[in-house]
């Protein structure tokens, strides 16, 4: 058993991961270390669209990672 952790994912324009945080901690180390493997395994990501690109360097997003049956983000 364990808290659905919260997540903050900064990605840079390119679709490179910049920082992983953990900002609500699953309670179970492994947990949250699996997070971090999976963000950054999934890397890179696409890059922004030109207009995106033009306004920010970095973007984060934050999201509730739910682990059951599958990995659901919220």
């Amino acid at each position: 058993p364990h808290t659905p952790p919260v997540v903050t994912v900064a990605l840079r324009a390119d679709g490179s991961v910049e920082t992983v945080a953990i900002v609500r901690s699953s309670g179970v180390p492994a947990v949250d270390e699996a997070v971090r493997r999976i963000v950054q395994q999934l890397a890179p990501h696409l890059p922004f669209p030109p207009a995106l690109a033009a306004a920010y360097d970095v973007v984060e997003i934050r999201r509730t990672w739910v682990f059951d049956s599958a990995v659901r983000l919220q």
